[in-house]
């Protein structure tokens, strides 16, 4: 068997939402894809957590309106769970900012549940492979928030910023951009995690960006890695 004929793993799905139906509608759809299945469903905050510690899934499918919890709240609590677990927002909840907040606490990605199947399984595939999934206006949106408050102090070039950056660091930076967490990158590069933190904040003070998000987004808009497709 050739390198290309290797079948690619399955990805291991949890579905959060409070509502039963949807949550049969959507394991229906998933599993009709033959590299996917649903691992587990939650239809509140406790279980979703204790799914997430249980199951260790590969994406997470997280509802923002859980009855009378607020999905956003879970994303800390769902990824200390499961670690190696990635998040996408599924939501009817028309709430922009409700949004980028998802995507700071760590989600990898927005998608409304009008979205059709195939958009949806395509979603669930990039975050997967550690791509964010977010839409152009949202893109925008989180560019222009990471620009506001620099907007009344001069700002160092560009290049001078990337320019400080080791060997090291953009090595750092590149997988970042391809998804993976500290302790991945940690064991890519044969180092620690506590290195790989030395980094990060070495690298966000260079590049002044606050986060991994904002660190994606510079590393997008000025050629660091490839834009997801």
């Amino acid at each position: 068997m050739t390198h290309s004929d290797t079948p690619k793993p399955t990805i291991h799905v949890l579905m959060v939402d409070d509502h039963k139906v949807v949550r049969s509608g959507l394991r229906m759809l998933i599993e009709s894809h033959p590299r996917m299945k649903v691992v587990g469903e939650a239809g509140k905050g406790s279980d979703a957590l204790a799914a997430a510690s249980r199951e260790h899934p590969d994406v997470i499918l997280l509802d923002l309106v859980l009855g009378k919890e607020t999905g956003t709240d879970l994303i800390p609590g769902l990824l200390a769970a499961s670690e190696e677990s990635r998040i996408l927002v599924l939501t009817a909840l028309h709430d922009e900012e409700e949004h980028r907040r998802a995507v700071r606490l760590g989600a990898m990605g927005v998608l409304n549940k009008e979205a059709s199947t195939e958009l949806m399984i395509k979603a669930i595939e990039k975050v997967y492979e550690g791509e964010f999934w977010l839409d152009r206006f949202m893109t925008a949106s989180l560019l222009a928030e990471m620009r506001r408050p620099a907007e009344s102090k001069k700002q160092e070039p560009t290049e001078d910023k990337t320019a400080r950056l080791t060997a090291r660091e953009r090595e750092v930076i590149s997988l970042v951009g391809k998804g993976l967490k500290n302790k991945q990158i940690a064991e890519r590069l044969s180092i620690s995690e506590s290195t790989v933190r030395h980094h990060l904040t070495s690298v966000f003070n260079k590049l002044e960006v606050c986060d991994r998000l904002e660190l994606l987004v510079f590393a997008y808009e000025n050629g660091m890695v490839a834009v997801p497709a």
